[in-house]
């Protein structure tokens, strides 16, 4: 993607993933309300907030799930803004809320999960593909919206931000989740020229403070699945 209408009005919303939660039990939290940022999440809540004090934001919106509330505040408190909530923002849905799903538990040999594992294209464990672009490309554009001229942080969670990168830059949507490059306290960052996304951007202004098994890529640890830090 590439800029042609140099007289357009440039708009830049940065989509960031949350810092890393409190989750002593290992569990795929999901939508579950109760699960805030650990304190190293909070320092990566700072570490962005530190990131971003010097760019021209004038609106900072979150998912309305506590890691994402609290990644937020210090971004809306550097910049003397109000906290906005926007549903659209959340995590994606998925059927093993609550439950262990990482490598060596044994998820994957149990009957009962197996109904739900048919269909990785769609994906039939949770919230579709396209459901999810339709949401989070409208948050996208209602950031444009709010912030026109200006620079716009929203504060989501690392499935819908990379389905919705996929989309823009059009790639398939389903993939492998080892392979997403949505680190904790990430940003995508995308940039319109009037209404038109024309550029998308990443870097991880955290990256130092990351467990190395949570970064894209990394290998699989056992008992230490990447979907906790979702």
């Amino acid at each position: 993607m590439s800029s042609e209408n140099s007289s357009a009005e440039t708009t830049v919303v940065h989509l960031v993933r949350h810092g890393e939660v409190h989750n002593p039990d290992g569990v795929l939290y999901g939508r579950r309300a109760g699960y805030h940022l650990s304190e190293l999440g909070r320092k990566m809540a700072d570490r962005v907030a530190e990131q971003l004090a010097d760019r021209d934001i004038t609106h900072v919106v979150a998912s309305p799930l506590e890691r994402a509330q609290e990644t937020a505040a210090p971004i809306a408190k550097s910049h003397n803004l109000s906290l906005d909530t926007d549903e659209r923002l959340i995590e994606a849905a998925n059927v093993f809320e609550g439950k262990t799903f990482g490598v060596g538990d044994g998820a994957l040999r149990k009957p009962a999960n197996w109904v739900h594992l048919t269909n990785p294209f769609r994906p039939s464990w949770g919230e579709p593909y396209m459901d999810q672009v339709v949401r989070m490309m409208a948050a996208l554009n209602a950031a444009r919206d709010a912030a026109r001229g200006h620079e716009a942080v929203c504060v989501s969670h690392q499935l819908p931000i990379w389905i919705v990168r996929s989309f823009v830059e059009r790639r398939r949507l389903w993939h492998d989740p080892r392979r997403r490059q949505c680190t904790l306290a990430s940003l995508t960052t995308f940039t319109y020229q009037d209404d038109r996304i024309v550029s998308v951007g990443y870097s991880e202004p955290a990256r130092d403070l990351v467990p190395p098994h949570l970064l894209a890529g990394a290998k699989p640890v056992k008992g230490k699945s990447k979907a906790f830090g979702a």
